[in-house]
């Protein structure tokens, strides 16, 4: 059984394999442009997920105008179908401020139903991010 653990990439080491495994999802696999997958690190709240001590998955959080966006939700290939965004989902949620009260993402078609179990509902149109569908998802505190 693969020893799964998500933590706050707070160390330059933890968020160089942040950042590392983005790169790989986001701009190798899925062509978005390396500009805006840059956007906003440094307000930002990053976490990197381990698996049997192998880097494996990343997201982050930002308090922005509207709220909380939880945003940057990336599982390598190899690790994909194994619980590991699910932890990310969850831990990114147990570390918002308490007062958290509108928490959004914009979510990839492919991963509405999982964002669903956290109880994220789709709102409004779809429309294309980085050249990739998605849904503005908002959870109801």
């Amino acid at each position: 059984m693969d020893i799964l653990h998500v933590q706050r990439a707070v160390t330059k080491e933890d968020l160089e394999k942040v950042f590392s495994i983005r790169k790989i999802v986001f701009v190798d696999e899925q062509g978005c442009p390396p500009e805006l997958e840059w956007a906003n690190e440094e307000e930002s709240t990053h976490f990197l997920a381990i698996s049997d001590h192998y880097p494996c998955g990343a997201c982050r959080w930002r308090k922005t105008d509207k709220g909380y966006k939880l945003e940057r939700f990336a599982v390598l290939k190899e690790f994909r179908g194994q619980g590991i965004g699910r932890a990310l989902i969850a831990t990114a949620l147990d570390d918002l401020p308490s007062d958290a009260a509108y928490i959004y993402l914009n979510s990839q078609l492919d991963a509405m139903s999982l964002y669903g179990k956290f109880g994220f509902i789709a709102e409004g149109e779809q429309f294309e991010e980085a050249g990739i569908q998605h849904f503005r998802m908002v959870k109801r505190v």
